[in-house]
């Protein structure tokens, strides 16, 4: 039994926008909403407009030349549409903002352009034509949720894909400025409804401003209830007013009032953070920190970039469950971000091949989980889809009998040269080291290192897999570490090439520099980090299982596939009771139980009492076999969290990720 959490509104793919593309009267071409029977912008006029009604209209110019906070100015937006309106305030705050200055856009949209007619409608402004280069290449998927995108090294986008009142309501974070947009209320009275201007108070921080295009009283009438102070203001062309306001003073968020203790403490961001290991999550962690500006410290007990090529693969990949759940959810939502991620970090691809994954259905129970599975995830087939044996045999390059989920968007990476990259980011210091304590002080923390050197931070993040709960303050913490054993073949020249990364009891993604690696064993509760012999007769045996015509068309090749000729390559993962990862702030164990002690009696009787924390301390911990496809987007969350910023999944799913989600749930059933 647990608490209740908001519902999330389905998980599938969104109707794209219905165009027609009509010429104005200037005989140009501008997009047309045949399902609103409405213009998304005029060609000869829209951008005036768009400068006039929201840039003006919120006063943008004045105050970002005026913005001094560390945290990002954050503009809200309720219809994306062509992405103009973002544009403009992207090449305002270019214009006026401090060199120091960053900026996070945030924007719903329910019926998002494709690809190219994103980039056709925007290559009416070529002055705008790198911007748009930079959107229209990170466009993301039609999967309801949040998708990231960083449109340059200060600015960042955030994409919410979905009906606009519901995906506000489901924004955590603060709003200083609105561009209330949409089409007209006549011709879109779903968006313009009560929900949405509620919603958009309870995520504007105090004195937010908005601007309008309409004067509609259900505009007007919705505002004022919501407690927005609204006034007409001059409008643009032939429309003669527009609306423009602000809220003085927000309504008190009650979206945790049945979970309080998930919400952390408001704190400054950090100047210095050390992140405590250099594996995936630490290092994307660290990454992410320096990104904004943040000094990072990093710390590991060994230099990867001492281990020269490794020839390891691991691979990005999911796998969602038949019903959808909170955990499919974060999974799949890390892995459009990881592919994302990738793309902008490592364009030329030296680090990772976005050769997509097959999951392959080996028995009659798998394939009738694989139809269920399609049943309930109306996903667009660019993100998984069904293929039969030929099909799957042809994706593969290789013969297969059975049939299989496909996921294009998933691929293999380098994790450990990953790493590496990423703990080379400017801002990120190394040092190599073991922290064998962690002590809370007035500057913030003191970590003590077994040579006994100490080093302060304003926080600290934990990211040491299975050693994360190895510390006072995490030691409750229900980790277990897994073993695990990758099996390395040295190809001979002619021999059989992959076309996917193929996943069933174990995974094999195609060779690369002539190693084929394929794994990995699972061994709960073991740490041995010993080269085993076993392990690869098993990854053998598996492989076999797997792809018996692959290993076949191996053997014709002259590829001698025995145990003794194989070399490995060992890790210890961490993963957590329920299978999802630890991101999130570390609470005072303690403190919770007797705050919450109540919930072992009756689940609805809940303290009115803040979550009580171990104040700048987080963890990103039990990624288990799945950490690069959450890893990354932990690293977001975490950045987001330190840095105030809004954060990049819906707050049910921060929930899911809280490290202390296991105390409330071990609370509530007795334990």
């Amino acid at each position: 039994m647990s608490l209740p959490h908001a519902p999330l509104p389905p998980l599938a793919a969104l109707e794209s926008a219905c165009l027609d593309w009509q010429r104005d009267d200037t005989g140009e071409s501008a997009p047309l909403s045949t399902r609103f029977d409405d213009v998304y912008f005029t060609r000869h006029d829209g951008r005036a407009e768009t400068e006039h009604v929201f840039v003006q209209g919120n006063d943008l110019p004045r105050r970002l030349a005026a913005w001094q906070a560390r945290r990002p100015f954050v503009i809200g937006e309720t219809g994306f549409g062509t992405g103009l309106n973002m544009l403009c305030a992207w090449a305002c705050f270019e214009t006026y903002a401090p060199a120091a200055a960053r900026l996070h856009l945030v924007s719903t949209e329910r019926y998002p352009l494709t690809q190219d007619e994103l980039a056709r409608a925007l290559g009416a402004w070529p002055d705008l034509a790198e911007k748009a280069q930079r959107l229209v290449h990170q466009w993301p998927e039609p999967v309801t949720g949040i998708h990231r995108l960083w449109l340059d090294e200060r600015v960042t986008l955030d994409l919410h894909f979905g009906d606009a009142a519901e995906r506000l309501a489901l924004l955590e974070g603060g709003v200083d400025a609105w561009f209330l947009d949409g089409f007209a209320p006549s011709k879109n009275p779903e968006m313009w409804r009560p929900e949405l201007f509620t919603a958009m108070a309870a995520c504007s921080r105090p004195g937010a401003t908005f601007a309008t295009f309409t004067c509609a009283g259900v505009v007007k009438r919705g505002l004022a209830a919501a407690g927005f102070a609204w006034r007409k203001v001059p409008g643009f062309g032939r429309k003669r007013e527009m609306l423009a306001g602000e809220i003085a003073s927000p309504p008190t968020d009650t979206s945790r009032a049945r979970t309080p203790w998930f919400r952390p403490p408001a704190s400054p961001p950090p100047r210095h953070v050390a992140v405590i290991g250099a594996g995936i999550a630490g290092a994307s962690t660290a990454a992410a920190l320096a990104r904004r500006g943040v000094a990072v410290t990093l710390i590991d007990r060994f230099d990867r970039a001492e281990l020269g090529r490794t020839h390891l693969q691991g691979a990005l990949y999911v796998k969602l469950a038949v019903e959808t759940n909170l955990q499919s959810r974060a999974y799949l939502a890390g892995l459009l971000h990881s592919r994302r991620w990738l793309a902008e970090l490592d364009p030329e691809q030296t680090l990772w091949r976005p050769c997509g994954v097959l999951q392959l259905a080996l028995s009659e129970k798998e394939q009738m989980r694989h139809a269920r599975f399609l049943e309930n995830h109306p996903l667009p087939d660019s993100v998984v889809r069904g293929l039969g044996a030929e099909a799957a045999s042809a994706a593969a390059g290789i013969r297969i009998d059975t049939s299989a989920l496909d996921y294009p968007h998933a691929a293999w990476v380098r994790p450990l040269e990953l790493c590496v990259k990423l703990a080379a980011t400017p801002g990120v210091s190394f040092r190599r080291g073991e922290v064998v304590a962690l002590t809370e002080s007035e500057a913030g923390w003191t970590l003590t290192l077994a040579d006994s050197e100490r080093i302060v931070a304003d926080q600290v993040v934990i990211a040491t897999a299975s050693e994360a709960a190895r510390f006072a303050q995490t030691s409750e913490l229900p980790l277990q570490p897994v073993r695990g054993q990758v099996s390395q073949l040295k190809l001979p020249a002619g021999a059989p090439a992959l076309g996917r990364v193929v996943c069933a009891g174990g995974y094999v993604p195609p060779a690369a520099d002539g190693v084929l690696n394929f794994g990995a064993t699972f061994a709960p509760g073991e740490t041995d980090m010993s080269e085993r012999e076993a392990d690869h007769a098993a990854n053998l045996a598996e492989l076999e299982r797997g792809l018996p015509h692959f290993v076949a068309a191996l053997r014709d090749a002259g590829t001698e596939l025995s145990p003794e000729r194989l070399t490995g390559r060992m890790g210890v993962r961490a993963a957590s009771p329920d299978k999802s990862p630890y991101c999130g702030p570390v609470p005072d164990a303690r403190a919770w139980r007797e705050d919450y002690a109540a919930l072992a009696k009756d689940a609805t009787r809940v303290a009115d009492v803040p979550g009580r924390y171990h104040p700048g301390l987080w963890l990103s911990a039990a990624h288990g076999s799945r950490g690069l496809a959450s890893a990354p987007l932990c690293a977001e969350l975490i950045a987001s969290h330190l840095c105030d910023e809004p954060l990049p999944l819906e707050w049910p799913l921060v929930d899911h990720l809280h490290p202390g989600r296991r105390i409330i749930r071990d609370l509530i059933q007795g334990r």
